[in-house]
């Protein structure tokens, strides 16, 4: 077994406790207009300003937030949303990660091509004003986390949550692990599942 991947399920089980251990799960709920912020994020390893707002001019927006980068369940998530990216943006719906993890941590994720592969953005939500306006809570820093690179995660953990936002600013679906028991690729099925239904014809 790796050094690398020992570190990953240390962290896995890390988050998973300080998940057990967390208040019972709370977000807003599905017909509520999402809170809008803009927030600096990365893409491909170039930080810029990002606008909900703005992107939600151009359709349905993913908003996935996750504890941290580089970190087991995250990775897998970021992977898979970069994998099947093109899907989304053929549902004309766009996804941004957020966590609490510094602008120089993102801008090396989202640049990695393990991960995020530059196939889209992430923002930095260090302080959790963000996950606070949508009814998310940001626990505590804890000293002996690492990333699996071996470096020290300096931040405070969001947990893994999904909104799905219509083009109407509304949220059209929410889910987390933490309450429905979610893998961390279900998040990204699960929200193409609904963007592509988004944009399929209704019946008469």
């Amino acid at each position: 077994m790796t050094k690398r991947l020992i570190r990953s399920l240390a962290t896995g089980a890390l988050l998973a406790g300080m998940t057990l251990a967390a208040p019972a799960f709370a977000a807003i709920a599905t017909g509520t207009s999402a809170p809008a912020f803009d927030a600096q994020a990365s893409q491909a390893g170039k930080s810029f300003s990002y606008s909900l707002a703005e992107a939600l001019k151009k359709g349905p927006v993913i908003v996935y937030f996750f504890p941290s980068a580089y970190t087991g369940g995250c990775d897998i998530e970021a992977h898979a949303f970069a994998t099947e990216a093109a899907k989304f943006t053929a549902a004309g719906a766009t996804i941004i990660g957020v966590s609490a993890d510094s602008i120089q941590r993102l801008n090396s994720f989202s640049a990695d091509p393990n991960y995020c592969a530059g196939k889209f953005p992430v923002a930095s939500d260090p302080d959790g004003k963000i996950a606070a306006s949508f009814d998310l809570k940001m626990s505590a820093a804890e000293p002996q986390a690492k990333d699996v690179r071996g470096d020290v995660i300096d931040h405070g953990f969001i947990s893994r949550t999904t909104f799905v936002i219509g083009k109407d600013g509304k949220v059209a679906a929410v889910f987390s692990s933490e309450a429905d028991h979610l893998h961390p690729q279900d998040h990204v099925s699960k929200s193409l599942a609904i963007v592509q239904q988004m944009q399929s014809p209704k019946a008469p």
